[in-house]
């Protein structure tokens, strides 16, 4: 090829120089190639200049004046010659995919990109996917050092691919490739964006320019006629969306309350989430296998992407349930027999691994343990922070060795420990770090190893390691046997949980009582003492009856002791074990409080959502101090649903009971005046409903009547507290009426 047909802005003396290969690395260099001089962070290709010529370049390509041995070589002088070796790569190999994406962000690419890779894989469509995973596709796959391969490499796989078939691929564009202009001159049909947080501040020095990094994308590289695809609740959306409106780029959007697909709600159901969305005015559930509400962001902007290739959103809905993780990213690795997890993920941002703690705690409602670490030759200033927020959230913390290359891994621990303080162990071997975590690991509990994911090496600088996370935790346990078995006792461990310091062993209840006329075979016993009686004048009838145990707190004479927990309090013991439960069902909770059909609503729903799942509800009007508590202690770890009445008699009481029922969805029925005897007002009394708001969780929802009075008052108390109103009515417009 002639080098005037390789770069347009050639001198015209240049232009018939015939050109047979391209390289930037003069040890690379053929005879007949045109040798780039690029700047790199350590050294500049113009050292290397006469090492090129000598192996036979016949042009150098350089945005410095320099002077070297053989002035017949000619020497071409651009402005950026990063850019140079883009537009020469696009000219060189010129037969590309027809359908290029770039997705960038802080957290995310990977995920985004294979969802899409995984859609279109299913729907039998050809496509690519290039990033941190390597490339991927149908019949050519490759393995690669970079998120952002470097110019020459990425328009030559481009070709490969495009010779093999494929016209769909996703490429990852970290700020690196951006920056260094490896994505230039390329037809990219849609960008995608999915987030910014704080990283890589070594190479861009702040986070203007590390943002302004991504942006050249939109600004830039974004062909006519293109998509940007985002998420509209981000902080960087307008600017997007005037980048969007400035060059005429169409904007294709998720969000919540607006955007082409909107998210209506989202539910954790052990490693699966459950997903309604609205596209185009219809209305979807989807149950997806991951981790993490923001996979469930990235995978509606992959599912936008795929959209854009043809595919209709009805046949990509009915796809995602096959959908898989991602490798390496909240990835459960495995289930073991006390019911704990463990979780790899490659969260190494302060962002990312504070988002997949979230995600873990909100899902699983379970303890954390952390082995993290952070990299070497990179950010420093994220290591303090990224050890504050593991103290943040997790119980145990293992800071270990992540890729230390040219630093001393005993600083960069060091860093991170001054975060966590003295809730840390430091121990940088990092397979022993995996092994003692996994000997902490408590019944129901999670264990995070963070910041390499799918890595399969780990770098020392002048050492490269095999080592995978994934790999050595499935050996260590394969050793102990432990993995991918089922709880024999989910109530063991609640019991332990809630009744600390007690050595307590096999106690495999079915279920807690109260009451001897209804107590039943492995019942656990409470000796409560009412106005009227006392619990524990009836131990004795308990035990003959079958209870497995009796909570005791005073001397019971002529029983075994075997038979007996004594605890300081039984009333409050009930109500430890009922938010032990609480905080450990994976069930959806509703919490129904009002002044009157509370028990027939509470039924009334039992009976429809039995058609979705396994339901467990408040028997008769277990709604006070003490049919609430025991109530919740008798959720079971299949329970699905629960359904709980909440009552009150006086002020607070409704505050005390819904902390511990802790409802995703609440429903206050209506305000009238049954227990007026004890307030002053009816508005009194609204106060004491509204109560139940401030404990629902934070994106729950309330179900509120418009017909009652007091509505405005709770519907605006719950938009305060960032709660969800859906509203019924038999007279005005609400979201349901008659």
């Amino acid at each position: 090829m002639l080098l005037g047909n390789l770069l347009k802005s050639i001198n015209k003396d240049y232009r018939k120089i015939h050109v047979e290969g391209i390289s930037f690395d003069s040890r690379k260099v053929k005879k007949r190639d045109i040798f780039f001089a690029i700047k790199g962070n350590k050294t500049s290709g113009t050292k290397f200049i006469n090492d090129a010529i000598l192996k036979g370049a016949s042009a150098i390509v350089s945005s410095k004046k320099v002077k070297y041995k053989n002035q017949k070589i000619p020497f071409v002088l651009v402005k950026d010659v990063r850019k140079s070796l883009a537009e020469a790569c696009s000219n060189f190999y010129k037969k590309k995919p027809s359908n290029i994406i770039a997705v960038t962000g802080t957290n995310g690419k990977s995920s985004v990109a294979y969802f899409f890779y995984q859609i279109l894989i299913l729907s039998n469509i050809p496509v690519a996917s290039i990033g941190t995973l390597g490339i991927l596709s149908n019949n050519y796959n490759k393995k690669t050092k970079l998120t952002s391969m470097d110019a020459l490499s990425l328009h030559k796989n481009l070709q490969i691919l495009s010779k093999n078939k494929i016209n769909n691929v996703i490429l990852e564009a970290s700020s690196h490739g951006l920056d260094q202009k490896r994505l230039n001159n390329l037809n990219i049909k849609s960008g995608i964006f999915t987030n910014l947080s704080h990283d890589h501040l070594d190479y861009h020095n702040n986070m203007k320019s590390y943002f302004n990094s991504k942006m050249y994308l939109f600004n830039n590289l974004l062909s006519k006629n293109s998509n940007i695809i985002t998420d509209e609740e981000n902080k960087e959306f307008k600017i997007i969306r005037n980048i969007a409106n400035r060059r005429k780029i169409k904007k294709i959007t998720i969000g919540s309350n607006s955007g082409n697909i909107k998210i209506l709600q989202n539910r954790y159901k052990e490693r699966k989430q459950i997903v309604k969305i609205s596209i185009n005015s219809k209305i979807f559930t989807l149950e997806v296998p991951l981790i993490g509400y923001f996979q469930i962001k990235n995978l509606l902007m992959a599912i936008l992407a795929a959209s854009t290739c043809g595919l209709e959103e009805k046949k990509i809905f009915k796809l995602i349930k096959k959908i898989k993780p991602v490798p390496g990213r909240l990835e459960c690795i495995a289930n073991l027999n006390n019911n704990s997890n463990i979780v790899v993920d490659f969260a190494h941002t302060p962002d990312a691994l504070e988002q997949s703690l979230i995600a873990i705690k909100k899902q699983f409602k379970k303890e954390i343990i952390i082995v993290f670490g952070c990299g070497g030759d990179r950010d420093k200033k994220k290591r303090f922070t990224m050890g504050k927020i593991a103290k943040k959230y997790c119980r145990k913390i293992f800071v270990t060795d992540d890729n230390p290359r040219n630093e001393n891994p005993k600083k960069i621990r060091n860093a991170i420990m001054k975060g966590c303080k003295k809730s840390a162990t430091n121990i940088g071997n990092r397979k022993d770090a995996i092994k003692l975590a996994i000997n902490e690991l408590h019944s129901n509990e999670i264990l995070l190893v963070a910041g390499k994911g799918h890595e399969n090496t780990q770098d020392y600088g002048n050492k490269i390691l095999n080592f995978s996370d994934k790999k050595v935790i499935i050996e260590i346990l394969r050793k102990r046997k432990s993995i991918n078995k089922k709880e024999s006792s989910w109530s063991n461990f609640l019991v332990k949980k809630a009744f600390k310091n007690k050595n307590l062993k096999n106690i495999d209840y079915s279920g807690v009582s109260i009451n001897t006329k209804t107590i039943k075979k492995n019942n656990i016993f409470f000796a409560l003492k009412g106005k009227n009686t006392d619990g524990h004048n009836f131990v004795d009838k308990a035990i003959m009856k079958g209870a497995i145990k009796s909570i005791v707190d005073k001397k019971i004479r002529n029983l075994s002791k075997k038979k007996i927990i004594r605890v300081k309090n039984t009333f409050s013991s009930l109500n430890d074990l009922a938010k032990v439960t609480r905080n450990n069902t994976q069930a959806q909770i509703i919490g129904i409080t009002g002044s009157v059909g509370k028990t027939t609503l509470k039924n009334l729903i039992s009976f429809a959502l039995k058609n979705y799942g396994k339901v467990y509800y408040s028997p008769h009007s277990y709604n006070n101090k003490f049919g609430v508590p025991l109530s919740l202690c008798n959720l079971k770890q299949n329970t699905d649903y629960g359904i709980f009445e909440i009552g009150m008699d006086k002020k607070g009481e409704i505050n005390n009971l819904s902390k511990i029922v802790k409802p995703e969805i609440g429903i206050i029925t209506n305000i009238s005046e049954a227990h007026i005897k004890n307030f002053k007002t009816l508005k009194d009394i609204a106060r004491a409903k509204a109560e139940i708001i401030d404990n629902i969780f934070e994106g729950g929802n309330i179900v509120l009547n418009k017909d009652d009075k007091f509505f405005n008052f709770l519907s605006n108390k719950a938009t305060k507290k960032k709660i969800s109103v859906t509203s019924f009515s038999f007279k005005k417009k609400a979201n349901i009426y008659l």
